[in-house]
């Protein structure tokens, strides 16, 4: 062979060799491209569409509530309610919660998946040294060169494989593990939110139950000096032994209405504790009344189109159809043909003090190109079922939108009723109060009887006690407002995120 086809064969090797690397690093990747869902088009949340502010009512609690379209949320939002007691137990919680901390390790766990998955796109060399002692059998020859019937042989190695990624499998797996700890992380985002809204309500329950335990209380100790009055009024004869009777018989019914509502608070401070990563029989400090929580005034309302990027749920499951599409190239990439390089390169010797010595060595290079020729269908359908799957995660996303509106729409609604209804509520409680104070004068001058005095009584009070569900409902309301609305997480840096 003349020196210039020793240089042309060479080129072309070189060529070759480039050629490979570069569909090895730049090969195509199979299967669809992700493209996210186009954003809902709808401009609102309800049909009839959203007033400028809530109705209103008498005190600081019945303040009306402005919506303001296009205002962000606040990463901390729990902080409008203006409680310090409250703001220093969701720190805690956010730290010693272990829920929260089991989510952290789950996003962890995911992108040491992803990068263990990036591995593959590198050779894999691997060394090894293998000292034996054999016998060869006395009718056979012996392949030592002293020839041996019993000899040492000792070998060194160091082998490299490697799978250029030709048609993207290895991509395709990595952007859907990617795409799984996207998920992951959503996922971490739901439960900051969940814990979040879950201790405010419990705050607010907690509150509601102390303020409707005080009117019981109120209540039960009206109705106690009413009967000693009565009981008085009976040895003077002013008074029937039936009125003294149905007396006894309300205070009895008041007082049986106590111990739930003691029961109620016990497992909203058990949930408290809880929540904020306590054993229930640990103090938990912060005490909760609807006068220590400010109702917050302004409220802000995402347009739907921004609202999918800001549900943690509808991000998860944007996420999910991002990585059942990857699959689609996984599963396709599969039934195409795959390259694998090796190679190896090392020493042999029976003794041990010649190793690597003249003449010991050896090496290896080769390249298989495998193909699936028959597999009874196995490969194609498993193709078609990742594509099945890809569908499925697009309805199911689709469903997750579907939601994730009716859930702001049944929030936005619920602030109007509950609004409305505790105005019509504090009117009630006001008249009822009103007539109450009537009664008593009435009853002081022997106007009307104990019955009538009795029936003023019970109607205050229930309205007194409507009046206090009704300023948890609103405070309720609002919670569920800031949580369908995605809990302003892009604004929060109070909590690390592993990535």
């Amino acid at each position: 062979m003349t020196m210039l086809a020793k240089i042309d064969l060479c080129k072309g090797r070189v060529h070759a060799l480039a050629l490979g690397l570069s569909l090895a690093l730049a090969g195509c990747a199979v299967g669809p491209d992700y493209h996210r869902p186009t954003p809902p088009a709808a401009q609102g949340y309800t049909e009839e569409g959203v007033p400028s502010t809530t109705a209103s009512a008498p005190g600081a609690s019945g303040q009306a509530q402005r919506f303001e379209p296009g205002v962000d949320i606040p990463g901390q939002w729990w902080t409008l309610f203006r409680s310090q007691p409250l703001n220093g137990l969701i720190d805690d919680a956010l730290k010693h919660n272990p829920d929260a901390a089991a989510a952290q390790a789950a996003l962890r766990a995911a992108w040491e998946n992803v990068r263990a998955q990036r591995g593959f796109y590198l050779p894999a060399v691997n060394g090894s040294v293998d000292p034996t002692r054999q016998k060869i059998a006395g009718t056979l020859a012996s392949p030592a060169q002293s020839g041996a019937t019993f000899y040492d042989l000792t070998t060194a190695q160091v082998s490299v494989s490697y799978t250029p990624d030709v048609w993207g499998a290895n991509r395709r797996t990595v952007e859907s593990l990617v795409a799984q700890a996207d998920a992951q992380r959503f996922q971490l985002e739901a439960t900051y939110l969940t814990l979040t809204s879950n201790l405010v309500n419990a705050a607010v329950q907690e509150a509601s139950l102390r303020a409707q335990i005080a009117a019981t209380q109120d209540m039960i100790d009206s109705q106690s000096k009413i009967l000693e009055a009565s009981k008085k009024q009976l040895g003077l004869g002013d008074v029937s032994e039936s009125d003294v009777a149905a007396q006894e018989a309300t205070l009895e019914q008041t007082r049986a209405g106590l111990p739930p509502l003691h029961k109620q608070l016990a497992l909203q401070r058990d949930v408290l504790a809880v929540l904020s990563g306590r054993t229930p029989d640990q103090d938990v400090s912060a005490h909760f009344s609807l006068d220590s929580l400010q109702l917050p005034q302004d409220l802000p309302l995402t347009l739907p189109a921004r609202l999918v990027e800001q549900r943690p749920d509808v991000r998860v499951a944007d996420a999910q159809l991002h990585a059942a599409c990857a699959q689609v190239g996984v599963a396709f990439a599969a039934r195409l043909p795959n390259i694998n390089i090796t190679a190896s390169w090392g020493s042999a010797t029976d003794q041990m003090h010649t190793l690597f010595g003249s003449g010991t060595g050896f090496w290896n290079i080769g390249t298989a190109i495998t193909m699936p020729l028959f597999d009874g269908g196995t490969l194609k359908h498993k193709q078609r079922a990742a594509e099945a799957t890809y569908k499925q995660a697009a309805e199911q996303y689709r469903s997750t939108v579907l939601s994730a509106l009716q859930n702001v729409a049944d929030t936005l609604h619920a602030l109007q009723s509950d609004a409305e209804a505790m105005a019509a509520t504090a009117r009630a409680e006001k008249a009822a109060a009103h007539s109450f104070a009537i009664a008593q004068k009435q009853y002081a001058v022997g106007d009307i009887s104990m019955v009538a005095l009795l029936n003023a009584q019970v109607t205050y009070r229930q309205a007194e006690l409507a009046l206090v569900q009704a300023r948890a409902s609103r405070y309720a309301d609002t919670v569920a407002l800031f949580q369908a609305l995605g809990g302003g997480w892009w604004n929060r840096h109070d909590v690390a995120v592993a990535r």
